[in-house]
């Protein structure tokens, strides 16, 4: 029905007094709403935040549970001196600890061909002046490219059509103009490093003009002077000769491979100098992982800690996860992981790699002395004397400390897992704290309705008592 304005007939204030009678049905109700929905919303937050830090901690122990390089080797390279660059080097981390002094007596370098002395007088030079031809660049029969020539090719024109073929395998053509009576030379070369890849150009249809840059034509066919063939890397390993078709040797030192970037600088008798190659463990590196990983624990747990915490005082506020069971399983579960003995590994745990928990339940690299060693020590002497068992202890299949957080991270931050469970039902309980306030505000409506049509029909009454007191008085009047 529709609601009409009360207090008009009778002059009492029926609407104020409405008002106040539904503000004190609906507000203890709203109060209990609003309380529901502030913990819930708090609920949902920091179930966010946890969710959120520990995804970030299990991606940092799947990366250190799949980390290949956690027992990575370090190449140490120490040139004769600071102006040279022998040789990079990396290493696998299979390989062995070594050292080695080596020699770089010859780099691989393709094919080189210089037309003779005198072949052209000017780079405008037709390189044939009747008919058509043609050549064709091969080097070892398996890559080569044919060049179609027609009357008037300038040797210009020609260096360009060298240059720019789209099967080109790895063919260069410049020109180099010497200035005398040589004249223009053009100079082609190969890419194809390695012994026996040697460029030969061929003069397809026997032109006697194109023998002029052709290795195999006749008489007037490039001097074989003007040909250098394409050679391999040479070096020598504490002595050893050995040799590559690239400048890369791989796997000529076992599970390592270097590659060489200049010749060896020599002494003043004109001996080679050596640079000395040593393989041994990153330990700089491993010893970073080690120091993040105890860093992202610390995180996860400090975010625990900030979402279970109670107020200390009436003036400071509760986490929003305060004494929450869930995250009490967390810790307890990330510290039973990084306390348990480790079979796997030499090592035995942890506490023999340095780390341990402080008094806040936090790790540490410790600093106090057992008598085994303060947490540095033992860190340092791991990192020296087992380098392969700290791999071991984080990443074996069965009782890695690594793989084991990561799958325990998994069991809560997973779409199935608890965090994920328990954010969903929380979000379900503030759907119907919604459905609630809806049907709060429903039966307001409804009674408000029956208060109005309660005092409505008051006020009426009161209108006409009115009226017939006016009445009556105007007739004894």
């Amino acid at each position: 029905m529709t609601i009409q304005s009360l207090g008009v007939g009778s002059g009492l204030a029926l609407d104020d007094l409405v008002q106040q009678l539904l503000t004190a049905e609906r507000q203890p109700k709203e109060d209990r709403l609003n309380a529901k929905e502030e913990q819930i919303e708090a609920e949902i937050s920091g179930l966010g935040q946890i969710k959120s830090k520990f995804s970030d901690f299990k991606d940092a122990v799947d990366d250190l549970r799949s980390d290949n390089d956690i027992n990575g080797r370090e190449p140490t390279i120490t040139n004769p001196s600071e102006d040279d660059d022998v040789l990079s080097a990396e290493a696998s981390n299979s390989a062995l600890r070594g050292s080695y002094d080596i020699v770089v007596e010859q780099l691989a370098q393709g094919s080189r061909i210089t037309t003779d002395d005198g072949a052209f007088t000017a780079s405008s030079d037709p390189v044939l002046t009747s008919g058509t031809g043609s050549l064709t660049f091969d080097v070892g029969g398996s890559d080569s490219f044919t060049i179609d020539i027609t009357a008037g090719t300038s040797l210009t024109a020609l260096r360009e059509k060298i240059n720019n073929a789209d099967d080109n395998f790895g063919v260069t053509a410049n020109i180099i103009d010497t200035g005398t009576a040589a004249g223009p030379r053009l100079v082609f070369s190969s890419s194809e490093t390695g012994t026996g890849n040697d460029l030969v150009i061929t003069n397809d249809n026997g032109n006697a003009e194109l023998d002029r840059l052709s290795t195999t034509g006749g008489a007037g066919s490039i001097d074989p002077a003007n040909i250098e063939s394409a050679q391999n890397a040479i070096a020598y390993i504490d002595g050893i000769a050995v040799e590559s078709e690239s400048n890369e040797f791989e796997n000529t030192i076992q599970n390592v491979s270097f590659e060489v970037n200049e010749i060896s600088p020599k002494d003043a008798v004109g001996d080679f100098l050596s640079t000395k190659l040593e393989i041994g463990y990153d330990k700089e590196g491993l010893d970073k992982k080690i120091r993040d990983f105890v860093e992202n624990y610390n995180s996860l747990i400090d975010e625990i800690g900030l979402l279970t915490k109670y107020g200390e005082s009436e003036l400071e506020d509760d986490g929003a996860l305060a004494g929450d069971s869930l995250l009490r399983g967390i810790q307890s579960g990330l510290a039973s992981i990084v306390g348990d003995s480790n079979s796997a590994s030499a090592l035995g745990g942890l506490f023999q790699l340095g780390i341990e928990f402080d008094d806040d339940g936090k790790l540490e690299i410790g600093t106090t002395d057992y008598g085994l060693g303060s947490g540095e020590d033992r860190l340092a002497d791991a990192l020296e004397d087992n380098f392969d068992e700290i791999a071991s202890l984080f990443t074996d299949d069965d009782e890695g400390v690594a793989v084991r957080l990561y799958e325990f991270a998994n069991q809560y931050t997973s779409y199935s897992g608890l965090i994920s469970l328990r954010e969903r039902s929380a979000k379900d309980d503030r759907d119907d704290l919604y459905d609630e306030r809806e049907t709060l505000e429903l039966r307001m409506l409804s009674y408000e309705e029956i208060l109005r049509d309660k005092y409505l029909n008051l006020d009426q009454t009161v209108a006409q008592l009115n009226q017939t007191s006016s009445a009556l008085l105007a007739s004894l009047g």
